[in-house]
């Protein structure tokens, strides 16, 4: 038997509750994450993603998803953001998944500032996917919501950019805020790229507006409209737009991500070095871009 000193460390352990930890695999029905606990996060099974509240001003936190490994900068990258344009305040706000199947993210206030919408009678859990994804499933094959399907300004490998979903630049390096810059599928079934800032001004800017699709290298005839690129860096699009990454290959982090300046870039983790490097970009003349140079620039 046990003496009562070893007797009592291990039933004090057991009692104590799974919110204590600072790492979560899964959130489940009833449970919450709470922005007083910073370092109270979602980090998926290979540990290269985390999600959880991220400070974006003083007393201003987004709930979001990011790469666990800071950069050589001690930064961290932001990959998805559920509240970009509404923070919550540094206290009392909380992501909560509710007994009726919702996941919601209140504020201070109480105030319900994102929902998934979602409702289910079964359990569900909240997971975030060794892809970076974070899911919110009532059983292995049903997938109430995903973050894939709701983009910010990121798309991770094998995560669709559809008709239902565009990439919104962020405001600036430091300004999470949607920005002026987005990419999408326009009615005519290309990819392309809209400069959609302040005054009421937009335009479109790639492909370049005064081209055929066929002289822009695409075709209107697919109406699926879908773009994807895969953990080797191999980008198709169902426009007959595609590109390989510089570093082609498997074994490399990679992400695309619309810009701050409006360009379109790939980007390759350098391990070593803990920076990211970019492998394609879209345009190479940065004052093609809508709102970059001369006397209107942003």
């Amino acid at each position: 038997m046990g003496s009562p000193i070893f007797m009592l460390l291990v039933s004090l352990l057991l009692s104590v509750p799974l919110s204590s930890f600072s790492e979560l695999n899964i959130l489940t029905k009833g449970s919450s994450l709470s922005v007083e606990k910073p370092d109270h996060v979602l980090v998926s099974p290979n540990k290269k993603f985390s999600a959880g509240f991220y400070s974006v001003g003083e007393n201003a936190f987004s709930f979001a998803i990011w790469f666990t490994e800071p950069l050589h900068d001690g930064s961290r990258t932001i990959i998805w953001m559920a509240n970009r344009d509404q923070p919550v305040n540094g206290r009392f706000s909380k992501l909560s998944l509710l007994k009726n199947g919702n996941l919601i993210l209140t504020d201070a206030t109480r105030i319900t500032v994102w929902a998934s919408e979602t409702v289910s009678l079964s359990p569900v859990q909240l997971q975030l996917w060794d892809t970076g994804n974070l899911v919110l499933r009532a059983s292995e094959t049903v997938i109430l919501w995903q973050s894939f399907d709701f983009p910010t300004d990121t798309l991770l490998p094998n995560q669709p950019l559809t008709r239902n979903s565009k990439l919104v630049s962020s405001r600036s390096q430091t300004n999470y805020s949607s920005g002026y810059y987005k990419l999408f599928f326009d009615n005519d079934n290309l990819l392309r790229l809209l400069f959609d800032g302040p005054e009421l001004v937009s335009s479109f800017y790639w492909p370049q507006p005064w081209l055929n699709s066929w002289e822009a290298g695409r075709t209107s005839y697919n109406n699926s409209r879908t773009a994807i690129f895969d953990s080797s860096g191999h980008f198709t699009s169902t426009d007959e737009f595609e590109f390989f990454a510089t570093d082609y290959g498997v074994g490399v982090q990679r992400r695309l991500t619309v810009d701050v300046d409006g360009n379109i870039r790939m980007y390759s983790l350098d391990e070593s070095a803990k920076k990211w490097k970019f492998t394609w970009q879209a345009i190479s003349q940065p004052c093609t871009i809508h709102g970059v140079c001369g006397p209107n620039a942003l």
